[in-house]
């Protein structure tokens, strides 16, 4: 039987979803929690893999197992034994073939920035000193929704076969005295979304024109695009099925 969690988690403390030997995960954590409390080895298949110190607000895994159990009761204990950094909303059945990762439609990041000093979003929020031109920003950004190649913005090396995403959301907006970045995608690459924060800084600063930036994307080259903002301002919003 194959059952789906719903869950956020803050990333701060784990080295991103993914298990990796002899570091913390995400998915490390979850995997020995459900194996200790069924009493029997439990992979975990999650809906993407968010990079060290990412959080999300919206998560979701399926694993399989041909127990039966009440899933609320396993919740409530999941949530008593997990770090305090982890939390699950649920666990639910699923048809076999429903697919944590593969049959996700969109997947909705947001990028928190802070503009003014603020000691109760420092933790979630990159702090930007410089003024910036968020029209321009937003008019860089509404090029993204034409782009289907992103190797401008992905992290070189990576295990995927291409670089292809299709971008329908991308906009800059203030929500709570933040200023937010938005993006939805089918998919996205690794370090992609920090990518692209941060090179649209870059025209926000008024140090790329709106031009260069289109020039950037089309030269397919990691290297010509901006800095990767820190990780710890980015948050996995939403998944859709």
């Amino acid at each position: 039987m194959r059952y789906f969690i719903e869950l956020c988690y803050n990333g701060t403390p784990f080295f991103g979803w993914q298990v990796q030997p002899g570091k913390d995960t995400v998915q490390g954590t979850i995997e020995k929690a459900l194996s200790l409390l069924l009493k029997e080895e439990v992979s975990v298949t999650g809906c993407g893999r968010t990079d060290t110190g990412v959080h999300a607000r919206q998560f979701f895994a399926h694993f399989e197992t041909e127990q039966s159990f009440d899933c609320q009761r396993l919740t409530e204990k999941l949530n008593s034994f997990l770090p305090k950094e982890i939390a699950f909303q649920r666990i639910y059945p699923v048809d076999a073939d429903f697919h944590a990762r593969f049959s996700a439609c969109s997947r909705t990041y947001k990028y928190y920035v802070a503009i003014d000093k603020n000691p109760f979003t420092f933790h979630f929020a990159y702090r930007i000193f410089t003024p910036l031109n968020v029209e321009a920003m937003n008019e860089a950004a509404s090029l993204l929704l034409a782009t289907d190649d992103f190797t401008s913005f992905s992290k070189l090396h990576t295990q995927v076969n291409n670089n292809i995403c299709h971008v329908t959301e991308a906009h800059w907006a203030m929500e709570n005295g933040l200023l937010v970045f938005t993006i939805t995608a089918d998919r996205f690459l690794r370090n992609m979304v920090r990518a692209v924060v941060g090179t649209l800084l870059q025209v926000g600063k008024a140090k790329i024109s709106i031009l260069e930036f289109q020039d950037i994307i089309h030269q397919k080259n990691r290297c010509a695009a901006g800095d990767s903002v820190p990780a710890h301002a980015l948050f996995l919003e939403n998944v859709r099925y």
